[in-house]
């Protein structure tokens, strides 16, 4: 696999506001489903995602505190929404507003995950990448991925509790403006 040499160019990507990229995971996150959106957007062919961590793609813009979030979230059985800045393979970039889930078996247990993505609007892109450069500054303050992680989270929960807003309810707002701008 390539992504240990990619480096990032700087040029974002897009895709249709009609396409959806669809991933499914196991426990630990592995890839063991993409579909063919996820496979164009990525620049991998899908022989060498199936069985790859999901963090393939993962931007190293990207904070990890939005990453433990998301994680926190998920293994606890809920869903999340966020939004997500992507790397494809060439070294461009791709931002996407994810839905991620757990998948259940018929007893209720969580066996994998599962995550649909659609195109972030700019507005919402215009207060969220401001957001994670602060909390990647913050990040960057450690040397211990650990603690690096743990001070971009709290920073992460003091910031939203200036706004009065979970997570949830930050990204629910900027989805709204999308749909009425």
């Amino acid at each position: 696999m390539r992504t240990s040499h990619v480096v990032p160019t700087g040029v974002e990507k897009a895709f249709r506001e009609d396409q959806i990229i669809v991933s499914k995971t196991d426990l630990k996150g592995r890839l063991t489903y993409v579909n063919d959106v996820f496979v164009d957007i990525s620049g991998y062919p899908e022989r060498e995602l199936i069985g790859q961590p999901h963090s393939v793609i993962r931007h190293p813009g990207m904070p990890r505190s939005v990453f433990k979030l998301l994680w926190d979230t998920i293994s606890s059985g809920e869903e999340l929404f966020a939004y997500v800045k992507n790397l494809s393979a060439d070294g461009s970039h791709y931002w996407v507003l994810a839905h991620v889930t757990p998948t259940l078996d018929g007893q209720g247990g969580i066996v994998g995950y599962h995550s649909n993505r659609r195109t972030a609007a700019r507005s919402a892109l215009d207060v969220v990448e401001p957001l994670y450069a602060d909390l990647l500054a913050e990040e960057a303050r450690h040397h211990r991925a650990i603690e690096a992680t743990a001070a971009g989270f709290a920073l992460l929960e003091r910031k939203l509790a200036d706004l009065e807003l979970s997570y949830d309810q930050f990204v629910w707002s900027l989805s709204q403006e999308e749909v009425a701008a």
